[in-house]
């Protein structure tokens, strides 16, 4: 990160909430309240343990309270709004930041005294019932909070639609990885990657999102190539067993890893990064490659063409011909793929920061809760709304 030093100080008291995570958001709440604290502020983080147990938010300076918010409605949900309500009353914040609509919705249905900012970082995919009380949380959400923020303009545009009476566009930075630990040469041997051979990565959560039935379908036909490519997906979640199932069916040269901590490692020893997914916002797994020099194919979807530019090649989303067009063009152009590697790099460059980040939330905490303000002391049993 950034030297904190160069944010904004605000000493005010924040809550971070946010629901179950294994990835993305969670990082970005860790790299939040680690930059908040630095700056001066009090944070308080309140999710469930295991979020805790996985990115470690004490250790970033914030004080921990469990509230469990499963990623799905359940009924468990009126207790994560109790528990919530407690954590709040206790904390005595001045602004409520919520990470998620699942997040959000237990924030709203706390009605805290104070200001309630919302970050909406997934767009609502799911159809049938689950999609309809989904949409039904967004409505709830965008026009209860105070602000909306949007990780892509698509998501801010949602939000305003719904009739979020303040929407406003908030990019998420990745969290900068860590120097690779691990030489290129050690990091292909540990896949068998003969010398001449692609090494084609993606990193993300196995779920249906991120459409890893069409990476293996595209990569069984890789099969034949010589070299063919190896393929290798970094990630865990609800989609491991069809997508191993799958492979097997396809024999499709791919390679579940599970979750994993070398990232930077996997970067250093890969050829190409590939994303499939239907909707990402900014995603981090794309940011990361591009910083790191790694030519990317990704879906042209959300907030990813506004983000890689012309510095990545995009396909359309469920296309298994283009992805397999996309990855054959490159694997048999050497310029081709130097000149992205080039191009990611200086895009990365433009992006903003861990530290721009806090800096820009800082100061929205401030707008919203003005020095001698301070946050609302309702009675135990008075009501309040969540807006300012």
């Amino acid at each position: 990160m950034t030297d904190a030093s160069s944010a904004p100080r605000w000493p005010g008291s924040v809550a971070l909430v946010l629901a179950s995570s294994t990835g993305g958001v969670g990082q970005h709440v860790r790299s939040v309240a680690r930059g908040l604290a630095e700056a001066g502020a009090s944070v308080l983080v309140c999710g469930p343990a295991a979020t805790q147990e996985q990115f470690d938010f004490t250790g970033a300076g914030a004080r921990f309270v469990p509230v469990e918010i499963p990623a799905s409605p359940t009924p468990a949900d009126a207790r994560a709004v109790a528990a919530l309500r407690r954590a709040l009353a206790d904390a005595k914040v001045d602004v409520v930041h919520a990470h998620g609509l699942r997040a959000g919705l237990v924030a709203v249905l706390a009605r805290p005294a104070v200001p309630l900012v919302v970050t909406w970082h997934n767009a609502v995919l799911a159809g049938g019932l689950r999609g309809q009380l989904s949409r039904l949380a967004e409505r709830v959400v965008a026009r209860s909070a105070t602000i909306a923020l949007g990780a892509s303009a698509d998501l801010v545009a949602r939000a305003a639609a719904l009739g979020a009476p303040d929407a406003r566009l908030a990019p998420v930075a990745a969290p900068t990885l860590p120097a690779p630990r691990r030489r290129r040469t050690a990091v292909r041997a540990e896949f068998g990657v003969a010398a001449g051979q692609p090494l084609i990565l993606s990193v993300g959560r196995l779920h249906p999102q991120k459409r890893y039935d069409v990476l293996v379908d595209a990569a069984a036909r890789w099969r034949t190539r010589r070299p063919a490519p190896v393929v290798v997906i970094a990630g865990s979640g609800p989609a491991y067993l069809p997508l191993a199932a799958r492979i097997s069916a396809a024999r499709a040269p791919v390679t579940l890893l599970g979750h994993r901590t070398d990232v930077a490692d996997l970067l250093a020893g890969a050829d190409l990064a590939l994303v499939t997914s239907d909707w990402e916002a900014r995603q981090l797994f794309a940011q990361e490659a591009l910083r790191a020099g790694v030519p990317l194919v990704a879906t042209d979807v959300g907030g990813l063409p506004e983000l890689v530019g012309d510095a990545a090649v995009l396909v359309p989303p469920g296309d298994v011909d283009a992805v397999d067009a996309a990855v054959r063009g490159l694997l048999d152009d050497d310029a081709r793929r130097a000149e992205l590697a080039r191009r990611g790099v200086e895009r990365a460059a433009a992006w903003p920061t861990e530290a721009d980040t806090v800096a820009a939330l800082a100061a929205l905490y401030a707008e919203l809760s003005p020095p001698g303000s301070g946050p609302a002391r309702p009675d135990a049993g008075a009501p309040s709304t969540g807006q300012r």
